[in-house]
Parts: C-alpha cells; sequence; structure tokens
C-alpha cells in the first residue's frame, strides 16, 4: 500500500478500490481526452493516447504512475493518488483535442 505524507493517506486513499504499484519504467498521465466534459481518455507522457479502458488495464499492470483505479456505480476510472501538490491531479492538467 503506498502511504502519503501528513496524513493525507487516510479519506482520499479509501475512496480507491486498488493502488497499482507502478512498474520503474511506469508512465505518467499529461493530457486528458474529453468527450462531452467527460473524460474518455488519457495522454501519456510518450504521447500516446489510450481509451479509458486501456488506460484502466495499463495502470492495474503498472504501467502508469501517479494514479489508483477507484468505482462509482459500478464503473472504473483512474483516480490521482494524493500528495502534496495539486499540480499533478488530473483535474488539473489540459485537454486534448478530441479529435486526436
Amino acid at each position: 500500500m503506498v502511504s502519503g505524507k501528513n496524513g493525507l493517506e487516510s479519506l482520499p486513499m479509501n475512496a480507491l478500490s486498488e493502488i497499482p504499484e507502478p512498474n520503474k519504467d511506469a508512465l505518467t498521465i499529461t493530457a486528458l481526452k474529453k468527450d462531452g466534459g467527460t473524460i474518455s481518455g488519457y495522454q501519456l507522457s510518450d504521447g500516446q493516447i489510450l481509451g479509458k479502458d486501456e488506460a484502466i488495464a495499463l495502470a492495474k499492470s503498472g504501467g502508469i504512475a501517479g494514479v489508483g483505479i477507484a468505482t462509482n456505480g459500478g464503473n472504473e476510472y483512474l483516480k490521482s493518488l494524493p500528495d502534496d501538490s495539486q499540480n499533478n491531479n488530473l483535474s488539473h492538467l489540459p485537454t486534448i483535442d478530441d479529435n486526436l
């Protein structure tokens, strides 16, 4: 289990159903792809763009660092791991053109 600083591992970490251990060469998410305001995919640090399900599978296998898996209404999604920085939260990332 990943632990945070200053008690951050409590409530936000409890919202995650799975916290995969990232591989040493794991990528990071650099931008979000949205469809009508809903996240439909992610751009990774190597430039590739994955759909939501592909990104979840990659994260589960340790291929994406800094995220955990959360579930809402039976649907899985990626969620930033809590830390001392707001800048790396998924909600603070830029949105890429939906036509990519």
